[in-house]
């Protein structure tokens, strides 16, 4: 089985046929296909075709042909439509200096702001690059220390590019490009690759492998580029489809896993598990590579991530429990619309709510979210993590102004809730200094043992 990560399928070109290029392409093994908008209207339709055909999810930005009217109000509007439970990636965005649709300005501009909006969700982003590699390279080694996932579509670039990328964490992925007459070069960078850190795609309606150069690209091409690859790596078409399956289902956060638990009991406390998601990578979090608590899986996926509802049907009673706490391997934040229903069913019934972030929840979404706490919220308990400024970036992967975000978020906060400062106890944290610093804010500390 194999997924298309990238196909245009809200063109014109797929207006009169679109139901039976969706068969077509369950037909040829394709069994998940991701749709990329490349303005905000493209990306609505993405979402749209996202809604009605299971086996289809959309990615929400804006392309660098489409950049010439871009304003930072825009980020907003895309915010928006990364909420929807089918939207599973930042993009497409990047540079285009092949044409001269979009000033080189305003083309990096856009792709700054829309990689931070991809940072803030903890949703990868979907890079287009044509010559623009030194601006595309350079602005990507500026995200290195972020938890930025990043797939290099329809990779053009060098095999020293390719190599740096693999160290950064991305992945990349090939068309049918791979395929045609005069891609030698392509197919040298292809052959050096490992396949662990390569994904498949069609960028339909373009790039049509051969042997249907000149004709409509659609997602049933697939297993023609799985060939060529196939061919270049030495391998079966099998290992093709098994490897890069595998990468864009971890990647996109495609795969189903029914057995991950929503809620769960510690002590006397009920546990939310409300998102994998996170705008940090912090150096002691288990999160990439262990989702289990006290054999609890708290694996979630995105596009399927529970609703409000979902989570109230499993609470009953929340006076059974000293108190309903927001958490998970994520920051809940992300999710703030979702707690907030929550919350208002368990104050509404008699509960204690306790929310666990890392205190940039005004930033990831854009509003003051801490003067809604009150009557919500009764305990915030915040990660510290370190009183030093740049420490605390470097622990947490993250630009430095989040930490004054942090320190805004927790005064604003300290009106409507009580808070918690907490650290956990490693060699790169501090415990004295991180304790001293809350006592002069006034804010309670706890020290969290790592083990």
């Amino acid at each position: 089985m194999f997924i298309d990560t990238h196909s245009h399928l809200f063109f014109e070109d797929f207006n009169d046929d679109i139901e039976q290029v969706i068969l077509n392409a369950k037909e040829a093994s394709v069994k998940k296909i991701i749709v990329p908008g490349t303005d905000f209207k493209t990306s609505k339709q993405a979402i749209k075709l996202a809604e009605k055909f299971e086996n289809v999810f959309a990615a929400v930005g804006t392309h660098p042909h489409d950049t010439a009217g871009w304003n930072p109000n825009m980020v907003k509007d895309f915010f928006e439509l990364a909420k929807h439970h089918k939207v599973v990636a930042i993009g497409e965005i990047g540079l285009d200096y092949y044409y001269d649709y979009s000033p080189k300005e305003k083309q990096i501009e856009a792709f700054r702001q829309q990689l931070n909006l991809a940072v803030k969700l903890g949703l990868p982003a979907i890079i287009h690059n044509r010559d623009a590699n030194k601006d595309t390279m350079n602005i990507l080694r500026e995200y290195s220390k972020t938890n930025l996932k990043a797939q290099l579509h329809c990779f053009a670039g060098s095999l020293k590019d390719a190599s740096e990328l693999i160290e950064l964490g991305y992945l990349i992925s090939f068309t049918g490009n791979i395929t045609f007459k005069k891609a030698d070069t392509l197919r040298k960078i292809v052959s050096e690759i490992p396949l662990e850190n390569l994904m498949i795609e069609t960028d339909a309606p373009f790039m049509s492998p051969v042997p249907f150069r000149g004709k409509r690209n659609d997602p049933s091409k697939i297993p023609f580029i799985a060939e060529k690859l196939a061919e270049l790596k030495n391998v079966t078409v099998d290992k093709v489809a098994e490897i890069t399956t595998q990468n864009a289902e971890r990647f996109f956060n495609l795969k189903q896993d029914h057995k991950s638990v929503l809620i769960y009991q510690l002590g006397n406390s009920l546990y939310i598990n409300i998102t994998n998601r996170c705008n940090a990578k912090c150096i002691f979090c288990k999160r990439l590579n262990n989702l289990t608590l006290n054999n609890f899986n708290l694996k979630l996926i995105k596009p399927n991530e529970p609703t409000a509802e979902e989570y109230i049907s499993k609470i009953d009673n929340p006076k059974l429990y000293d108190e309903i706490v927001f958490c998970g391997f994520g920051e809940p934040t992300i999710r703030w619309e979702v707690i907030k229903q929550i919350a208002n069913y368990v104050k509404s019934n008699g509960g204690k709510t306790r929310l666990n972030t890392n205190g940039h929840g005004n930033y990831i979404n854009n509003k003051n979210i801490a003067c809604e706490f009150e009557n919500l919220i009764d305990t915030v308990s915040i990660s510290l993590n370190s009183s030093d400024r740049k420490k605390y970036s470097q622990i947490m992967n993250i630009d430095e102004h989040l930490f004054d975000e942090m320190i805004s978020f927790t005064i604003e906060a300290k009106k409507h809730s009580k808070v918690i400062f907490t650290a956990v106890d490693i060699d790169e944290i501090n415990i004295n200094e991180t304790e001293k610093f809350a006592s002069n804010l006034n804010v309670e500390f706890r020290k969290r043992n790592y083990k």
